[in-house]
């Protein structure tokens, strides 16, 4: 397929309306405002989010075939959108959103049909079946998806960034399938190349967007979903185990942060400034260093995953690898200014 028309497509839509709607942002209080977790100059519309989603909705209507399969995933984008919204404008409550994620993904899970079966061989014995809780599985990696690009959103361009590079993975890892469904991951490269354009001030007559929880939401649901479809595809395009390199960085950040906050005794949910994005800035770099070497990271990870899946390698080797690369990042994250204080005396 000539993805040039489609990928022009999406950027042109993305752009045009994430520029149309930032002064309808401002005029209804769809702003993003200074506090003690936010560092930002100013009021900064919430209207990325809103861009992707109807550049998305938009281009997959003129080059997409149209299917059950994908009119569900634009109702669950839509609705998955609107929650993010409401958390946008109002800052809802965490059971209120952990509610609503459960719902948008039962809809797509149970509409389509389409939930992940089996874990694959991740210990080199057997292969995890899953059976009845095949759905619920499928739910809870939904939901982990969805709040894992949440919570990475903390610093310009670095849930955009993450982002491109696991739909970049998942386009080259669909690059010969005849499912037209597997466009969207180049649909979404232009949005978000669009959207980045604003929120990193690429142009000096671009002011400033941010996705939003509306944004990011929508962007864990799609990635997450496309996995999904790729592991459960008669070719399978991918396996269970290579999903968790593909979204490294923002998986391996939520995990620790809530095992750092459970073992403090709070909400796993509580918001804070620990993440690495966080650690980074303390640490003495500037935030575009930060964004580059993150980037870089999710770029190796990808890699990695990439390489693994097309050379077949066993899983339980990729599972106890990712294990292995999980537990040493936690134990950094968590002894990080002792590790900062040993390095700064050595050099």
């Amino acid at each position: 397929m000539d993805y040039f028309i489609p990928l022009l497509s999406s950027f042109i839509i993305a752009f045009t309306t994430i520029r149309l709607c930032k002064p309808i942002a401002i005029r209804t209080g769809l702003v993003d405002s200074p506090n003690a977790r936010k560092i930002h100059v100013g009021e900064v519309p919430l209207v990325g989010g809103f861009g992707i989603f109807i550049s998305i909705l938009t281009a997959s209507m003129l080059f997409i075939d149209n299917s059950r399969h994908l009119n569900l995933y634009l109702i669950a984008s839509a609705l998955i959108l609107f929650l993010g919204t409401l958390d946008d404008r109002y800052d809802l409550s965490v059971r209120v959103r952990l509610v609503s994620q459960v719902i948008v993904s039962s809809l797509i899970i149970f509409g389509t049909e389409i939930h992940l079966t089996s874990l694959g061989n991740l210990f080199g014995v057997f292969e995890i079946q899953l059976g009845y809780i095949g759905a619920l599985v499928t739910v809870v990696g939904i939901i982990a998806g969805i709040n894992a690009f949440n919570m990475i959103d903390g610093i310009d361009g670095l849930a955009g960034s993450t982002s491109i590079i696991t739909f970049c993975s998942l386009a080259y890892l669909f690059a010969d399938s005849a499912n037209e469904l597997f466009l969207l991951p180049v649909l979404f490269i232009a949005a978000l190349a669009a959207y980045l354009m604003f929120n990193l001030g690429l142009h000096r007559s671009l002011s400033k967007v941010f996705m939003g929880d509306s944004g990011n939401m929508l962007i864990g649901l799609t990635i997450v979903w496309l996995m999904v479809i790729g592991v459960q595809s008669e070719q399978q395009y991918l396996r269970p185990v290579t999903a968790l390199y593909l979204i490294a960085i923002p998986l391996m950040d939520m995990a620790a942060i809530m095992i750092r906050r459970v073992k403090r005794g709070v909400s796993p949910f509580k918001a804070d400034r620990e993440h690495l994005h966080h650690i980074f800035e303390r640490a003495g770099y500037s935030r575009k260093q930060t964004l580059c070497i993150i980037s870089l990271m999710s770029v190796f990870f990808a890699v990695i995953g990439c390489w693994s899946e097309v050379e077949q390698v066993p899983e339980w080797i990729m599972f106890f690898t990712f294990l292995i690369v999980f537990a040493m990042y936690n134990w950094a994250l968590q002894n990080i200014w002792t590790i900062l204080t040993w390095l700064r005396k050595k050099s």
